[in-house]
């Protein structure tokens, strides 16, 4: 194992703060599995799970069961772990940007597209490489102006190259579940099973550009914009993404760890990436993959406390009661109930809402949304 500190821009005198990442294996003997957790900083499970991730990889590589490259991140968002406001974590918005950690990324393929319009041949493997080359040299050249910036540019020139990239989140209060883009599906279906996800969100783009989506999502956007230049050369999807939702804010235990843990490297053995004796079989899906645009996020039609009457991993019905928003000053109950059939995948963690406010998320079948899919 090898531990790297890479220095963040600083924002202010006499402060100074470093990305911790760990590698193991080789670089170049195969596929680039990155795996990072906590970008949105009050997330902790994932930090669990690196935990317990760190020490297995370091017997695996002791033994020589590891057959490529696996780059680990178990912080990967140091300024936000920093953020508390009257004793609240106060880690998914950057307090000096207001922006979110995990939106705002790049669109690379628009940076590089004019790059390696004329590049590119017939060579698929090698069309890879051209690609990364230039991911590579824009993240190189990039000049972060703040500190935020200076964070996006170090995960991403630790991830750029990958084939594989694992990003571990958490909501608020929630069963386990899985997104990615559609062009991932087909490749991360193992470890959304091996995980045991009971929600699959899949999205061609879900918007606002976050980690996952950047580095997956340049693959895909650049075949379309080649395809619309009239340029014919083999791309492959050089790179599949995924954003685990760990259950929720809560869930930080060994046993949950564990699991997670072991699920993470069953699915590196499925990749070859990781070589310990019979390759585990993949288990049967708790759920079916949905299209995220089909997800009901349910809303507060007034301000009030809310009780609900569905429980996490509950299959619900169109009509059915899934929370009570009731104000007890002018003794009012407003029933909120689901609009899609499906499984009530994550709620929110407080008790009392404003007008508006987000309740809860349903993953319906059938798409109905359009636009920006995530909240914020």
């Amino acid at each position: 194992m090898k531990r790297i500190d890479h220095a963040l821009l600083s924002s202010s005198l006499g402060s100074h703060t470093t990305l911790s990442s760990f590698h193991f294996g080789t670089p170049g003997q195969g596929q680039k599995i990155y795996i990072q957790a906590s970008l949105h900083a009050e997330e902790l499970p994932g930090m669990l799970v690196a935990h317990h991730l760190r020490s297995l990889l370091q017997a695996a590589e002791a033994a020589g069961q590891l057959f490529g490259e696996v780059v680990l991140v178990p912080v990967a968002n140091p300024l936000g772990l920093a953020q508390r406001v009257d004793h609240k974590p106060m880690g998914r918005f950057d307090l000096d940007t207001g922006e979110n950690f995990n939106r705002h990324y790049p669109r690379l393929a628009h940076e590089i597209f004019a790059q390696v319009q004329t590049q590119l041949g017939q060579d698929a493997v090698a069309n890879v490489a051209l690609v990364r080359a230039a991911m590579g040299q824009y993240l190189h050249q990039w000049q972060p102006a703040t500190q935020l910036q200076s964070l996006r540019r170090s995960l991403l020139q630790l991830a750029f190259d990958a084939d594989y990239v694992l990003d571990l989140h958490c909501d608020c209060e929630g069963v386990l579940h899985f997104y990615t883009e559609e062009s991932c599906w087909p490749q991360m279906a193992p470890l959304a099973h091996f995980l045991q996800s009971q929600a699959i969100l899949l999205a061609k783009n879900s918007g606002s550009y976050p980690f996952d989506e950047c580095l997956s999502g340049v693959w895909w956007q650049l075949s379309e914009k080649l395809a619309q230049a009239g340029v014919q050369v083999p791309l492959p999807q050089g790179c599949c993404a995924t954003t685990i939702e760990l259950r929720g804010e809560l869930d930080v235990s060994h046993a949950w760890a564990e699991r997670d843990a072991q699920a993470i490297l069953n699915f590196l053995q499925q990749l070859q990436v990781l070589r310990c004796g019979p390759v585990p079989a993949v288990p049967p899906g708790l759920c079916q993959a949905t299209p995220l645009a089909g997800s009901q996020t349910l809303t507060a039609p007034a301000a009030g406390l809310v009780v609900f009457a569905a429980h996490i991993g509950q299959q619900v019905q169109v009509g059915e009661l899934v929370a009570e928003v009731i104000n007890p000053i002018d003794n009012q109950t407003h029933a909120v109930r689901a609009a899609v059939a499906g499984i009530f995948y994550a709620r929110i963690r407080d008790r009392y809402v404003t007008t508006g406010g987000e309740l809860g998320k349903i993953a319906g079948a059938t798409p109905f949304r359009t636009g920006e899919l995530l909240g914020a």
